[in-house]
């Protein structure tokens, strides 16, 4: 019981930065699951392909929840996510191959690495003017989109801190892009949670209640408040300043690295 009244919150703050930043709550739940998982007697040895794969288990429906609250004020951009969705489903396929194969500790650190820079360029970008760069063509935005598949199937996190500093960086409006990251990450999380499961199936020293690499009870615990929640986020991801949103977005991400990087 203890741990479920751990989870619940965890998923609710996931949900809310799901539906506010375009995220799929990957930055809340790894460093979250990084902590409590050892308290639970998870291997060591395989602590980040758990704390991965349960992460981008509970997105899915995280992320198809925001989706639809973003579908409903017909913020997503349908042409861009079909250039780049593709793509991210073969990267994050890619990815959780090569996450399987790395020691749990390089994930780590990979991740608060990567969203520390992700952060840092969001911040940046914030201070900047509109810009009139249109998004590359159908090579640019598929490269892209592998990219930010492998490196998100990796981390465990919807692809939401990559795909919405692309987008604004082309010059569209950051609630487009939050919206259009939501339903690309709901693709990578998907692609992204099946090979986790394909990848840990039957492996032995794996504890009781998992699904390859996904840990159930945690995904039960996070996924019913995240929904739940996600909503909410839509909501006001519609009613913030473009400005305090993108500075909530980056700072938050500041935050999370320097957790991961010296905890």
């Amino acid at each position: 019981m203890e741990t479920l009244l751990y989870y619940l919150p965890v998923g609710a703050i996931a949900g809310l930065i799901a539906g506010l930043l375009g995220l799929g709550g990957g930055v809340v739940l790894v460093p979250a699951l990084v902590i409590v998982f050892p308290l639970l007697g998870m291997p060591e040895a395989s602590l980040m392909q758990m704390v991965v794969g349960t992460s981008l288990a509970t997105i899915v429906p995280t992320s198809a929840s925001s989706v639809y609250a973003h579908y409903l004020r017909n913020a997503v951009s349908w042409p861009i996510f079909r250039q780049l969705a593709p793509w991210m489903l073969v990267g994050a396929i890619t990815g959780g191959q090569i996450a399987h194969l790395l020691p749990s500790i390089v994930l780590q650190y990979t991740f608060a690495i990567y969203v520390l820079f992700a952060s840092t360029q969001m911040l940046m970008s914030s201070a900047t003017k509109p810009t009139d760069r249109t998004p590359p063509a159908y090579a640019g935005n598929a490269l892209a989109g592998g990219l930010i598949g492998a490196l998100s199937a990796m981390l465990g996190i919807g692809g939401g801190s990559a795909t919405v500093p692309y987008l604004t960086f082309f010059g569209i409006n950051v609630r487009n892009a939050v919206a259009t990251s939501s339903a690309c990450g709901f693709v990578l999380a998907a692609s992204g949670a099946m090979t986790f499961i394909a990848t840990g199936w039957g492996l032995p020293g794996l504890p009781a209640n998992t699904l390859g690499y996904v840990y159930l009870p945690a995904f039960l615990g996070l996924v019913i408040p995240g929904v739940l929640i996600a909503p909410v986020g839509a909501k006001l991801a519609h009613t913030l300043p473009t400005a305090t949103l993108k500075k909530i977005f980056a700072l938050f991400l500041i935050f999370m690295g320097l957790k991961m990087l010296f905890d």
